[in-house]
């Protein structure tokens, strides 16, 4: 499994994935799941995938393949961020069911999902969630994120603290921490990490880094946010609770 989240701004966009592709006693993989397209100052476009590796690697290849062609229409030449999330859904709908077709029975696993965000120059950045059947929906200033994969465990943090009016760097502590909820909660979710933030307007990604486990700066922040937690539960008092 996995789990990707991406957080759509006023300010801009914070995405994150996890790599881990299977999980158990010996079998742990680690697979990219963001993958970053620019022509800076021009467009910039981010798709963070979850679901049937097989089917997320045949559509972003075929993605790639399409803009390597100077003949077909691409992702990098699609007149709006609608038409892109468009063209991902399409491709990720054919895939899909190409895929599907050959498991016969285990069509079920051919499922996957992607996060399609970006900006192109004179438009505004929109983010969106599409799904294996290529139909797709939009994050908008009432639900400004959109998660895919194991998303349950990190989802109650961004409900809390994410307004279209928070700030890339609180942003990107929210997304971290929901991040840090599900690897807690989820052993088929697992570090490195990438995190990706994309600033309103720059037309290009202007923070990328890879997140190891050694990665001292996460560390801290998880313990200090166990530390928040347990100082926080032992201070809510409730009155007429057993054992008072």
């Amino acid at each position: 499994m996995t789990y990707c989240v991406g957080l759509l701004l006023n300010a801009g966009m914070v995405l994150l994935s996890d790599t881990r592709t299977n999980a158990g006693i010996d079998n742990i993989s680690t697979y990219r799941k963001m993958f970053t397209f620019e022509e800076p100052g021009e467009r910039v476009i981010a798709i963070l995938t979850a679901g049937s590796l097989s089917t997320t690697q045949t559509t972003i290849a075929r993605l790639e393949e399409a803009i390597n062609d100077p003949d077909a229409p691409s992702i990098m030449t699609a007149g709006t961020m609608l038409n892109v999330a468009e063209m991902v859904g399409d491709t990720l709908s054919d895939v899909s069911s190409k895929v599907a077709d050959k498991l016969g029975s285990k069509a079920q696993s051919a499922r996957a999902s992607m996060i399609v965000a970006g900006q192109r120059r004179d438009g505004a950045p929109r983010m969106f969630l599409v799904y294996s059947e290529g139909n797709f929906i939009e994050a908008t200033s009432d639900t400004p994120f959109l998660q895919i994969g194991e998303h349950k465990y990190g989802k109650p943090i961004l409900d809390r603290v994410v307004k279209p009016n928070t700030s890339l760097a609180e942003a990107q502590k929210a997304a971290l921490l929901s991040m840090d909820s599900t690897l807690r909660s989820n052993l088929s979710v697992g570090l490195p990490l990438d995190l990706a933030v994309i600033e309103t307007d720059a037309c290009r990604v202007t923070r990328q880094r890879r997140i190891e486990a050694d990665d001292e700066v996460y560390q801290k922040m998880s313990a200090d946010w166990s530390i928040a937690l347990r100082e926080s539960f032992a201070n809510i008092e409730i009155e007429g609770a057993p054992g008072d």
